[in-house]
């Protein structure tokens, strides 16, 4: 028997960001409920799952299994450093046709983000106007309490979840005296530690102080902090990051398991993307793309592991002088404007067989950026939604299918799960639990 509380009354989706990611998800959400278009990518909307076994197994979508809030209970709101409405972002972005937007023109239009809480030097690339006056770190935190207080009242919505769905920041290294306990962390927003405190993790706090679990969609040093998830269990509320997993690292988790399983070897795996929106412009910094590059790279060495199969992926695959003394991998993201939102991901996969022999594997993924990653801000809401409600709080595992690098608890040498099979095992096992069912896969 479930024991997770209805998903009655309005559910309010507050989204830092309005580019192209945002304005895409807010269109495909106002469009779908109207039945104007299909919510196609979304795990919540299509996936079935077993439950039971033997006569008992059943497949069923998962508010069959759950309660879950429905499309038609979301109230969008948004904070954005650039004063457009949701309408004139979506037209701006150009992710999606005007006449695929102007149906749900109006609503869109009612969409007007508040001002950010912003540092122009956590993104240098972006020069919007639309910011907070802030006397320091805390007044920052304060103000955007008071923005979600206030979205509150005005729309009357029952539950509200926080996404950030903005640009990267510059790399925050963690930083045991600032990050380590919710006291250092408050006592340096205080103090204005603008160096170790980013305009994200005010948002993070914001939200988790007024009872809103908090999604970090880029790969921002933010909830990934033990200070963070302290905060989290004080005040009961579900965090989940970090970073959508989109395009050539949905390929990536996706796609190393078949080397691992079938025991091949790997010499290297060079990933290099173009991009031309408005986060690959800001990924053009290198301290921003410090940050990117970090939650990439980790995907492959939890899944194709030395220590495991040395033979495979240890010492001398990849040649000399690697980070790694083992495969070697390499990633890159170039900024490219003609291509807009249409992204391309190449990767060349080096591996080898039998007796030593090489292979070679060529991808080209040319994917849409916001239409991969709208699907994913649906579902990352609405089961963030559902953890605060059946009482889970703190990090949720259970959602590193849509993440790229998903947190876990490194102070405990704890390894995170990138294995995409893997993490869709925890996903369907988390949500049977949730429905009074057993959790009966286990993760081999």
């Amino acid at each position: 028997m479930s024991n997770v509380q209805k998903a009655e009354g309005k559910l309010g989706v507050l989204v830092v960001g309005l580019g192209a990611v945002s304005s895409t998800f807010m269109t495909g959400v106002l469009m779908a409920r109207k039945g104007l278009t299909k919510p196609v990518g979304s795990m919540t909307q299509y996936d079935k799952m077993r439950v039971g076994k033997g006569a008992d197994k059943k497949y069923l979508k998962y508010d069959q299994i759950v309660s879950m809030a429905s499309l038609d209970d979301i109230v969008f709101g948004a904070w954005d450093v650039y004063p457009d409405n949701a309408y004139e972002s979506a037209i701006r972005c150009e992710v999606l046709k005007e006449k695929d937007i102007n149906p749900v023109k109006d609503e869109l239009e009612a969409i007007v983000p508040m001002k950010a809480a912003f540092d122009h030097n956590y993104a240098k690339r972006l020069n919007g106007e639309n910011v907070k006056t802030c006397k320091d770190r805390w007044d920052m935190t304060e103000q955007l309490r008071q923005d979600i207080r206030d979205f509150k009242a005005k729309t009357g919505v029952n539950r509200v979840v926080v996404l950030w769905a903005a640009s990267t920041e510059v790399y925050v290294p963690i930083n045991e005296k600032v990050h380590y306990t919710l006291a250092d962390l408050e006592a340096a927003m205080k103090a204005n530690d603008c160096e170790n405190i980013a305009p994200s993790m005010c948002y993070a706090y914001a939200a988790l102080t007024e009872g809103a679990p908090f999604i970090m969609g880029a790969p921002n040093t933010t909830v990934d902090i033990p200070a963070m998830w302290e905060l989290a269990e004080k005040t009961k509320m579900p965090i989940a990051g970090k970073d959508f997993k989109t395009g050539q690292t949905l390929v990536k988790s996706g796609f190393a398991p078949i080397i691992g399983t079938r025991c091949l070897g790997l010499n290297g795996w060079f990933s290099t993307n173009i991009l031309g929106n408005r986060d690959g412009l800001v990924l053009d910094e290198p301290a921003n793309f410090r940050t990117k590059e970090v939650s990439k790279l980790s995907t492959l060495e939890s899944i194709l592991v030395a220590e495991n199969q040395p033979d495979l992926y240890g010492q001398n695959c990849g040649g000399c002088g690697n980070d790694h003394d083992g495969y070697y991998h390499k990633v890159r993201i170039n900024y490219y404007p003609p291509r807009n939102d249409d992204k391309e991901g190449w990767d060349n996969i080096d591996i080898f067989g039998w007796m030593g022999y090489p292979m070679q594997i060529k991808i080209n993924f040319l994917c849409r950026d916001s239409i991969l990653a709208a699907p994913l801000c649906l579902d990352l809401v609405l089961l963030s939604d559902l953890s605060a409600r059946a009482g889970r709080y703190g990090t949720q595992r259970f959602l590193s299918f849509f993440l790229k690098s998903p947190m876990h608890d490194y102070t405990k040498n704890e390894v995170p799960v990138n294995h995409l099979f893997q993490q869709y095992v925890m996903l369907k096992n988390a949500i049977r639990e949730m429905g009074g069912y057993e959790a009966d896969e286990p993760i081999d």
